[in-house]
């Protein structure tokens, strides 16, 4: 299922662009490849408070004190290919972050495990015993 329920944050998008330090060789030093997306949580309109609320809290190191997400995408040689990586990547992070943490159900030991668990003790003691001198015994 998915949390975002096809919202479409593009419109509210910031690109920056600037030369990367990745991969290209001598066109790193000509072309504007790195892509940074910027995105104000606060500002967004798609989002609920809720939801603000937790990519503040899950999200906090990635996020600056304006409020904005930065997401930075340099792997490619190509400023659209970077631009399309940061997008997906912004998608996945928030689909992450919303996603809610699944309860754990706690379950009774069986009856196997409690078995070995006594004979694993019962070893252990034997063992000590026999480490002892035998005025102590």
């Amino acid at each position: 299922m998915n949390i975002l329920n096809n919202r479409n944050f593009e419109p509210e998008f910031r690109f920056q662009t600037s030369r990367s330090s990745g991969p290209g060789g001598q066109n790193v030093n000509k072309v504007n490849s790195k892509v940074e997306l910027r995105f104000s949580i606060d500002a967004s309109s798609l989002l609920t408070d809720h939801e603000k609320e937790i990519l503040h809290r899950k999200l906090k190191s990635r996020i600056t004190d304006d409020g904005e997400l930065i997401i930075i995408a340099q792997d490619d040689r190509s400023q659209i290919r970077n631009k399309e990586l940061s997008i997906n990547r912004f998608y996945e992070l928030l689909e992450k972050a919303l996603k809610p943490k699944k309860k754990r159900i706690r379950t009774k030991p069986t009856l196997a495990s409690k078995k070995k668990r006594m004979e694993k003790k019962r070893i252990h003691s034997l063992k000590k015993q026999n480490r002892q001198t035998p005025d102590q015994q």
